[in-house]
């Protein structure tokens, strides 16, 4: 409520074009903006593990990765989410604009919003994660949408998505002060720090560019939220679940 009554009061937040301006345009075997383009392989490579993992037979609750089945559908819409960030993400750097952005951001979002939403299942009510997953992605696309189509009429306007994502990102953290029922939360503080570390060097891309013309900013960006991606699905592959009862989760 904070954040909306926030954001309303804030003056339109249009789409600076400077955005699109990447450090390290350079083209190579005939694909623009090489190194910003095929850094997004590993989104693809992680999304593929990650699905397969998810639909494979061994992540029913005997194996200890999920305690109960339906914990796996949010994970597996983040999967998908990240999957398609490769494709979403490498349209755009072919060609840096707004039009392309939008398939660039609606991916992101569809990951962000379903990992909130797989927490909240294995963490507070597994029931009311499954409620809030179809809800929380429908308003993450909505914002990328919503922000595109202001674009579009000439009054473009980042506030609602700007929203979403800083709302998603408490709900997160929130999230993590509930039991834990499985081992290895402490992998998801390296999931969000690695993602912190992604914001960063996307504020960096030029002057780490500059600093040795060999790779920018935003392509190191790329690497870094692959990694997190990667670290989540590690920490499925390994956690098993926790031993004290009390921090059992109502299953709704």
């Amino acid at each position: 409520m904070v954040v909306a009554t926030v954001c309303v009061f804030l003056p339109r937040i249009p789409q600076p074009q400077s955005y699109h301006s990447f450090a390290d345009q350079r083209s190579l075997f005939g694909i623009p903006n090489f190194r910003d383009v095929v850094s997004n392989l590993p989104f693809a490579v992680i999304g593929v593990l990650g699905i397969a993992f998810l639909l494979r037979p061994g992540s029913d609750p005997a194996s200890g990765h999920f305690l109960d089945s339906r914990e796996r559908w949010p994970y597996l819409v983040a999967f998908v989410g990240i999957l398609l960030t490769a494709f979403g993400s490498s349209y755009y750097h072919l060609d840096p604009n707004n039009a392309r952005l939008v398939w660039d951001r609606l991916p992101i979002m569809v990951a962000f919003t379903a990992t909130a939403a797989a927490l909240i299942t294995e963490r507070v009510q597994i029931r009311v994660g499954l409620l809030l997953l179809p809800v929380l992605v429908i308003v993450g696309v909505a914002s990328v949408l919503q922000w595109y189509a202001s674009e579009l009429h000439g009054a473009g306007d980042l506030r609602f998505y700007a929203a979403v994502q800083v709302c998603s990102t408490l709900v997160l953290l929130i999230v993590l002060l509930f039991p834990e029922r499985y081992s290895r939360g402490s992998d998801l503080a390296v999931v969000v720090g690695l993602y912190a570390l992604a914001k960063v060097l996307e504020g960096l891309d030029k002057p780490i560019f500059r600093a040795g013309q060999f790779v920018s900013g935003h392509t190191l960006k790329h690497l870094a939220a692959a990694a997190a991606g990667y670290w989540l699905l590690r920490m499925l592959r390994v956690r098993q679940p926790v031993s004290d009862p009390a921090a059992r989760v109502a299953t709704g």
